[in-house]
Order: C-alpha cells, then structure tokens, then sequence
C-alpha cells in the first residue's frame, strides 16, 4: 500500500485514476476545490490549489509516497506545487499533453525543433529542462490559460523538472477517447453525429496522423507510473496505430455501421477545421514507454467500443 496524492481526480480519466487506485489498496488522498466527490474510502480536501496557504493548511503534516497532478496547467501553479510538496512526496507525476509538441503554440523565442515527416516524435523534442519559464504572464487570467495552453504545460514541466525535493516525471497524454457522456470534450461526438446524418466532415487539403488513447487506458498508465515505475521525465502516452482524420471518420464511420463512406469538405485556415484534422505531423513515439514495460493497445482494439459509447450516450 501507498500513500498517493491525486490533485484534481475529479472526472473522465482522472476520476478513473481514483477508483484504480483506491481499488489496488492504496490509502488515497483527493484533492479539488469540491467540484466532485471521490468514491467511499478516499480521503477529500477541498482545497484551491492556486491558494498557496490554504493548501498548505489543509494538506497539515501529511506526506505522501506520490502525488498526480491532473490539473497543472501553468508554471505559477506548478512553482506552488514544488514549493507545497518538496520534502512531502518523494515523487511526482503530472498529467501533460500531446499539444506541447505544436510548433504553433511555441513563442519566437521557443521554436520548436523540426522533426522529419513520418517520424513518430520522441519526448525528446521538447525538453523540460532547458525550456524558459515567464511566471509573470497574465497566468492568473482563464481567458489567457486556455489560449496559452501547451505553452502552459511546457513552463509548468520546467518548473517542476527543475523543482528539488521529489523525483519528477511527466506523462503526456495522446488525445483521449472513450467513455460516452464521460468524454467531455465532444470530440467524438462530433463524427459519430456528422456521419450519422451523412453531413460533411470539414478537413484541411494536407491530412497528418495524430495519436490516441483510451481513457481507460490512459488511467492504467498513470496508476503504472505512481505505483510501478521509477522513471524520471517525460514519458508520451498514446496506443499504437496513428491515423489521419479521413483514416479516423472512415473507422468512425464503419463502428457506427452507417453504410455509408463518410463526406469530406475542404477548408483552409483560418476557417475552422474538425477535431484532429491537422497539417502538421503530430503522431507520438511512445517507444520509451514501451522500453520501460508498459504495454499499449492499439487503437483499432477499441475505437468501436468509444464510438458504440458515444453513440448510446445522452444528447446533450
């Protein structure tokens, strides 16, 4: 048994995390500002994780074996953390993105490095250590969180790279699927709908694979790296098989037993595009993830699945 942290847990493959860990025996410790109660047996802080003394009131003279953060999204939430846990916990995972590899998001002094077309980027890409961190940007501000979002988890990975006090490792998740009215982002929804009422599915002229994962899966990873593993750094997180956004809508369409080929129209930028449809490679390694005994599904194994999930769901 272990005693974990969770910062956040609340909902989707968070939520799950919870339920695994506390299911394994782990003495679990939630979290969030009461957004969600965790299940029966799991300690609940309600807390706001941006107030820096009030965490520290709440969480008193606790001590952890890990904590995993799901909710870290920018470096002043992240110098907090390191501040708070440093001496609690001898080690610390956070939940990160696929999106830090957008060489969109990245600023004139951050550019990212060119990686060769068909080439599954490696965490190497990206990295933590030497990337610079502006504490003083408008961080504070929701409307300037969601539109900095990568750059927010690169600084908040910096921060705690460089944090001492734990072992620090990051986990950068694919795009999650699966789950239903779960998958709160409608991302899914928005093919099944689309090809069930034969509507057009707008795409960019270049079509690039992207990467997945199942929020199942994506909870068993996080749960492996608290409880199994010791590796240090950043770590992708996606099943295998890539695809493109015409490769995904025919999957789609095929699980959701339409009959029918999905329909496509062209868009240029800045006209919005759908869900995945990128001009940029944007497929994952998860090679090291893989070297360090962590087995992944592959895509196909249970895309049907989330689409039959999302299918029978609620409209909203």
């Amino acid at each position: 048994m272990q005693r974990i942290c969770v910062i956040g847990g609340s909902r989707y493959f968070g939520k799950l995390l919870v339920q695994r860990l506390s299911a394994a025996g782990h003495q679990v410790t939630v979290i969030n500002r009461g957004s969600g109660r965790p299940p029966a047996g799991v300690e609940h802080l309600v807390v706001d994780r941006d107030d820096e003394a009030a965490l520290l009131a709440a969480l008193g003279p606790r001590t952890f074996d890990v904590v995993v953060d799901q909710v870290c999204y920018t470096p002043v939430q992240a110098a907090i953390a390191a501040r708070v846990f440093a001496g609690r916990t001898g080690r610390y995972v956070m939940t990160s993105t696929i999106e830090v590899y957008d060489p969109a998001t990245a600023t004139a002094a951050t550019v990212l490095p060119a990686v060769p077309a068909d080439t599954p980027v490696p965490e190497e890409t990206v990295d933590p250590a030497a990337w610079p961190v502006t504490p003083d940007l408008p961080w504070h501000e929701a409307a300037y969180r969601e539109a900095h979002y990568a750059e927010g988890k690169r600084q908040a990975e910096a921060v705690l790279t460089r944090a001492r006090g734990f072992t620090f490792a990051s986990v950068r998740s694919a795009h999650v699927l699966g789950g239903g009215a779960q998958e709160f982002t409608g991302r899914l929804a928005h093919y099944t709908r689309r090809v069930e009422r034969g509507e057009p599915i707008a795409v960019r002229a270049e079509e690039l694979p992207t990467v997945f994962i199942h929020y199942g899966e994506l909870a068993a990873l996080l749960q492996w790296a608290a409880t199994e593993t010791d590796f240090s750094g950043p770590l992708n997180a996606c099943s295998d098989g890539p695809l493109d956004v015409r490769a995904f809508a025919a999957a789609v369409a095929v699980a959701a037993r339409t009959g029918r080929e999905p329909r496509f129209r062209v868009t240029a930028a800045p006209a919005p595009a759908s869900p995945f449809s990128f001009d940029r490679h944007y497929a994952m390694s998860n090679a090291r993830a893989k070297e360090l005994g962590f087995t992944f599904s592959h895509t196909a194994d249970w895309l049907p699945d989330a689409v039959a999930e999302t299918l029978a769901a609620p409209t909203p």
